[in-house]
């Protein structure tokens, strides 16, 4: 009787507690079902995307909660393409430009200008005008002839060179050591023949050029005193002489210049003579003779010792000058 009471219970308790089992299962069962209905409920299209996302995706990532894409990285999707350096195209590199140099006129406040040009017979036409270099002695210089000059109260200088090659250039110089040079063509020199003596201060000389068998002071005796200068712009038809030279300036340089024609028949005799003066007596005077040759100037000194001052008022006479020059007599 005991044993059939106990296995009695035994089967109750079972049942009863085989009940509550099923009522809780059938409790949690309800909201599995409710899910699945409303995952059924969706498309199609997302179903397909949910899958291939679990399919690709990590494990550890399907485990975090979706994050929202940045605002940033949405709009990134926009920006162009980037460019690796070797696609960049070379900049030709601009040098920065400096600034031009301002230049200012620079003003001579004593601007110095000579103008040459030819005239008749050879002769070099000279025009200085020197505005800082007024009433001042002034030297020409033209291929080995020296002499000075003196410019006017305006610095102004206008005379005439007797030209000694074809291709003539004029130095002049000023007092404080500046010059200014110039230069000009005389193809007229080339019918001519020129011979020219040149001293300083008292070391005087006198130029004869005796033309047609002429002596001292004939028809036909060209010195200083009688120079037989053609009219201005009229061709010489024989020889003339040119006096050059100030004799009014400190040191002066002077000459005198001898022009006779090329193919004359009849030669002139050409002399130089010295005065023996109370300057010159009883010393040496110096000079220089000029003769022009084909294509140059040749230059020949010239050293004479005078006689004593008794014999003031008496010449040196130089003959046979071309081409040799040798002391002929003394008067």
């Amino acid at each position: 009787m005991k044993r059939k009471l106990a296995r009695g219970i035994a089967v109750i308790a079972i049942a009863l507690g085989a009940g509550q089992l099923v009522q809780g299962m059938s409790n949690k069962a309800a909201p599995v079902r409710v899910a699945e209905d409303k995952l059924a409920k969706k498309p199609e299209k997302l179903e397909r995307v949910a899958a291939t996302d679990i399919a690709t995706k990590p494990a550890a990532a399907l485990a975090e909660p979706a994050q929202p894409k940045p605002p940033l990285l949405a709009e990134a999707a926009t920006l162009p393409a980037v460019v690796t350096p070797a696609e960049v195209a070379p900049v030709a590199k601009i040098a920065p430009q400096e600034p031009a140099p301002v230049v200012q006129a620079v003003v001579d406040p004593c601007p110095v200008t000579l103008e040459l040009s030819t005239a008749e017979n050879a002769l070099i036409s000279l025009t200085l005008v020197a505005p800082c270099h007024a009433n001042e002695r002034v030297v020409l210089k033209h291929a080995g002839l020296t002499v000075t000059a003196k410019t006017t109260v305006t610095g102004a200088l206008f005379t005439d060179l007797p030209a000694l090659v074809q291709d003539a250039t004029v130095e002049v110089m000023f007092k404080d050591n500046s010059a200014v040079e110039a230069s000009v063509s005389v193809p007229q020199l080339a019918t001519l023949r020129r011979f020219a003596v040149q001293w300083q201060q008292d070391d005087a000389f006198q130029l004869h050029g005796f033309e047609a068998g002429s002596d001292f002071g004939g028809a036909g005796d060209v010195t200083a005193a009688t120079p037989h200068q053609p009219a201005a712009g009229v061709p010489a038809k024989g020889g003339f002489l040119s006096v050059l030279g100030d004799a009014s300036t400190d040191l002066p340089m002077l000459a005198q210049v001898y022009t006779y024609p090329k193919d004359s028949a009849a030669k002139p005799e050409i002399v130089v003579e010295a005065a023996v003066t109370e300057a010159t007596c009883g010393r040496e005077v110096l000079g220089q003779t000029l003769q022009t040759v084909p294509g140059a100037v040749k230059i020949t000194d010239m050293s004479l010792a005078m006689p004593e001052c008794d014999a003031i008022g008496d010449y040196l006479v130089l003959k046979n000058l071309v081409p040799d020059m040798t002391i002929a007599a003394a008067n």
